[in-house]
């Protein structure tokens, strides 16, 4: 057999003991009113992969124990580290007071396309995704630092906001380590 799939065994997976543990990845992902539970869990699982410092679920995002967040997360909503946040304004006004860089991921004038991104590495980094039809609100990209876009090429207008947050975290991970 020339590529024998692993088992989970295999793949040297941290203990929930050990993730706590971990040296965690500079960023944290800020989801602003994601109204799908499917997306809220997979993102959580994405947050768990990258070894995410945080997660912050704001206004009208389902939280965990909802149905479609645990269906999802496979158990990441009790390794990683998440609080869900009514008010997204007051957030990131304590983010910024704590010296976090904060970046809307949104099509705009003058964004920064991933690719030319550098995070800076002696910082915590916070990235804010929108919801799944509106994207980031405008009083949101107002009072963030920047923003960044991620090219697309094809018809539509987006990518699903969970597949977002894997490409950034990864991107983001692949840059910082």
């Amino acid at each position: 057999m020339k590529n024998r799939k692993l088992k989970n065994q295999e793949l040297k997976r941290k203990s929930k003991k050990e993730f706590l543990k971990s040296k965690k990845t500079p960023l944290i992902l800020i989801l602003d009113d994601i109204r799908s539970g499917h997306n809220v869990g997979s993102i959580l699982r994405t947050a768990d992969a990258f070894l995410l410092s945080k997660v912050y679920i704001c206004g009208i995002s389902p939280v965990p124990p909802h149905k479609e967040v645990m269906k999802t997360s496979l158990g990441s909503n009790d390794s990683v580290d998440w609080e869900y946040r009514e008010n997204i304004y007051d957030l990131i006004a304590e983010l910024k007071k704590n010296n976090c860089d904060i970046w809307s991921i949104e099509q705009v004038e003058k964004s920064t396309d991933l690719k030319n991104y550098i995070p800076n590495k002696n910082k915590l980094t916070a990235f804010v995704l929108g919801n799944e039809v509106s994207g980031v609100k405008q009083k949101i990209i107002d009072i963030t630092d920047q923003v960044i876009e991620i090219p697309q090429h094809g018809t539509k207008h987006s990518i699903n906001v969970s597949v977002v947050s894997g490409i950034l975290c990864w991107d983001f991970y692949l840059k910082v380590n």
